[in-house]
């Protein structure tokens, strides 16, 4: 798959959901484009399949957050990530109203495994502090996750389906800093409905922080800056069987967002099978 995606930083709030005192010019625009590729071999495992997945890509951010810093631009390879999962189905198949379109899997999809970011990206920790510019972040996260898919008989159109992955990261220490990011669960859902080879829908994804943030083993003030952020937004996917490819496009906008920054974010996703 090939994913492009630009972002949005407009503002920093606080662990009250404010402005973040001494950050008056809060501005960072971010551009990306990378590419994923999922492997998933012919064997099964418990009646479920394995997968294999892999990102990587380059990235350019621009911006400042303090008027006294002047705006400067990074561009780099950012972070890699990679991922290991199993997934299994529970229902059947049925074909769409359409002709054409790919055929609806009716009923529960769960899946599992563990993603880790890798610090492989472009990192500087003093331009990351003046101006809050970094394309990657120079910290491992591993994080276990599982997954959910639901999707109902054809009730409103062809079939609504419900969506959910959730994630819980886990992030070592940052060595040019020393500062250690607390443990956070994020959960990224959708809501959408089937309609031939259209699937349209609302998205969205929240993080909790629920441990502290610390920098040499000291809390940091004046909260543990423990981050809570709604985001919310729409999806809309189309399948082109015939050349086996879907089209994605994603857009989402913070809602409220504590000791973290507002963003506004677009992901457009071209994916192709090739077996």
């Amino acid at each position: 798959a090939l994913i492009t995606s630009a972002a949005s930083a407009y503002q920093l709030r606080d662990g009250a959901g404010q402005t973040r005192a001494g950050l008056d010019a809060v501005g960072i625009e971010a551009r990306a484009v990378g590419a994923a590729v999922l492997f998933v071999p012919s064997f099964k495992l418990f009646d479920g399949s394995v997968g294999f997945l892999g990102v990587a890509g380059v990235g350019s951010l621009c911006g400042q957050i303090k008027s006294a810093s002047p705006a400067t631009c990074r561009t780099g390879f950012g972070d890699m990530y990679v991922e290991t999962s199993w997934s299994r189905f529970f229902g059947f198949t049925r074909p769409s109203r359409e002709s054409g379109a790919l055929p609806i899997r009716e009923g529960l999809a769960i899946g599992t495994g563990v993603g880790a970011v890798l610090p492989t990206g472009l990192y500087d920790s003093h331009i990351q502090a003046s101006n809050g510019v970094t394309v990657g972040s120079n910290i491992v996260d591993v994080a276990p996750w599982i997954a959910v898919t639901y999707t109902t008989p054809p009730l409103l159109l062809e079939g609504t389906e419900f969506s959910s992955k959730i994630y819980l990261n886990n992030y070592a220490r940052n060595p040019a800093t020393d500062y250690v990011s607390g443990r956070n669960l994020d959960v990224d859902f959708a809501v959408s409905e089937h309609i031939g080879r259209w699937q349209v829908g609302v998205t969205g994804y929240y993080l909790r922080q629920f441990a502290d943030d610390t920098r040499g083993g000291v809390v940091v003030a004046p909260d543990g800056r423990r981050s809570e952020v709604l985001s919310l937004g729409g999806v809309i996917n189309y399948d082109i069987p015939e050349a086996r490819t879907a089209i994605k496009f994603k857009a989402r906008t913070s809602v409220f967002a504590y000791n973290t920054a507002m963003v506004t974010l677009f992901v457009l996703t071209v994916a192709k099978k090739f077996n």
